[in-house]
């Protein structure tokens, strides 16, 4: 017995380390990286916080103290956030033109401008009310954060390309998005004891955003600081294959480059022009109304269609995914780091559409944490491999406007959604109904059937995809 049980416990603990290398080396590989990567991991950290502090008090900051109504407030969270997305389309060209560290610097002081407005504009004016004084003001620092972001997130994004190798990418990736998460979870915890030390809740969350503006301005610091020019040029040439004499050599190339060349060039590789590209960014729409169903239909429903635990703590069950993203991504992405990305697309689409059939059973507090639990593992799963597909994709300096066109089906998500999730919930969820009167496993249903269009379709469509396009993976 004992001689047939050595061999079997040797295999397990073989097994085990192998699970462990896995699961640890790259985290291992991330922490030996650049300089550069932890610089633009801080920057996004700050930025995080900054954005998606200033973000959940927005409706708050339009209906109490700009004293607009509930739509024109609803309104105008929507100016911003739709507004960022489209600004990626139009200007995440900018980093492939002037280069990473320039673009944050610029970015990060278009968001400073705003945010400055945002705050400051209440204290210089008592005129409030729809096109007050107030509401143009605010709307001024709207547009700087918007202009802002859409120069900021691609940027980021292409300096993980160029900060990263090929072992490290994934992770790198990964760990940014995980990152942004941590940044939607931390004003939580940061604002409350700030807002609650004033004496009204107006004055507690202007002085918040004061807070935030500071940390923008640190934000700046930090980039102009760690990444600075000489850290960038050392980690590029750390990273790439290439001999320093070849990367100066393509530099001094692209410098000799005249502007009628580089239009050519950005006109001939234009990232509309790829069926492949299209294709694969707007398969990705219906899975992407799951996103936006965090803010349109899941705070609602909780509060609705519950009672109890979920609908007295309905902002808990609302922001869990970011934490549970924040915990779970660098862990997906380091078991998965050497799976083929397209493959990884297809199963971690499936993995976050499918539990939706599972609130199609019933509102329960099992059925909501299986939701949010599986569903966290597929975008854990797929979303920052998406953008490091784009990333790869995208020809030698056109990083940020793949990036940025990248987004564009995000936009069109984040409308086409708000335009029925109303009448569903009119419809399956209305409000004064009790709960047991309700429909909501039909509103799901037709939600999970809609989100399983993107694993479907781009399963069907691999092949095609595939032969067209070479991605930095290993078997």
């Amino acid at each position: 017995m004992s001689e047939k049980s050595a061999p079997e416990t040797n295999s397990e603990k073989n097994t085990f380390k192998s699970i462990t290398k896995e699961l640890t080396q790259p985290f291992i590989d991330l922490f030996h990286s650049s300089r550069a990567l932890w610089g633009i991991n801080l920057s996004y950290l700050l930025e995080g916080i900054t954005y998606f502090g200033i973000v959940g008090y927005l409706v708050l900051y339009f209906t109490d103290i700009v004293k607009l109504d509930d739509i024109s407030a609803g309104q105008m969270v929507g100016f911003q956030t739709a507004g960022i997305t489209l600004a990626m389309l139009f200007l995440g060209a900018t980093v492939d033109w002037i280069g990473v560290r320039k673009s944050l610097i610029y970015a990060l002081i278009f968001m400073l401008i705003g945010r400055i407005f945002l705050t400051l504009g209440p204290t210089i004016t008592s005129n409030t009310g729809l096109w007050s004084s107030a509401h143009l003001i605010a709307m001024l620092g709207l547009m700087g954060i918007i202009l802002g972001y859409g120069i900021y997130q691609p940027a980021c994004y292409a300096a993980v390309k160029q900060f990263t190798t090929e072992k490290t990418s994934a992770m790198g990736y990964a760990m940014l998005y995980a990152i942004m998460n941590l940044g939607g979870f931390l004003p939580g915890i940061i604002a409350p004891p700030i807002r609650q030390a004033y004496a009204s809740d107006q004055e507690g969350m202007l002085a918040v955003m004061w807070v935030y503006v500071g940390l923008t301005v640190l934000g700046i610091a930090v980039v102009a600081i760690i990444l600075s020019k000489k850290t960038i040029q050392k980690t590029v040439e750390e990273v790439s294959t290439e001999t320093k004499e070849q990367i100066e050599a393509d530099k001094k190339a692209e410098d000799e480059k005249s502007a009628k060349e580089k239009i050519m060039f950005y006109l001939r590789n234009f990232p509309i022009r790829d069926l492949r590209f299209m294709f694969f960014i707007f398969i990705l729409i219906p899975v992407q109304t799951l996103f936006a169903h965090n803010w349109l239909t899941l705070p609602v429903y909780y509060k609705r269609a519950f009672t109890g635990v979920v609908s007295d703590n309905f902002e808990f069950f609302t922001n869990f995914n970011p934490l549970l993203i924040f915990i779970l991504t660098p862990m997906v992405a380091a078991l998965t780091v050497k799976r083929d990305t397209y493959k990884m697309m297809i199963y971690g689409t499936f993995v976050m559409a499918f539990p939706t059939f599972i609130l199609a059973l019933g509102p329960s507090i099992y059925t909501v944490f299986a939701y949010l639990t599986l569903m966290t593992i597929g975008e854990a799963m797929w979303q920052p491999r998406f953008l490091q597909w784009v990333a790869e994709i995208a020809p030698k300096g056109m990083t940020g406007i793949y990036m940025g066109i990248g987004q564009f089906p995000w936009f069109l998500t984040k409308v086409v959604t708000s335009l029925y999730s109303g009448w569903f919930l009119m419809h399956y969820a209305p409000e004064g109904v009790p709960p047991a009167q309700m429909n909501t496993e039909t509103m799901w249903l037709i939600y999970g059937c809609i989100a399983m269009v993107s694993s479907i379709g781009l399963f069907f469509a691999r092949g095609w995809m595939q032969k067209g396009f070479k991605t930095k993976h290993v078997e």
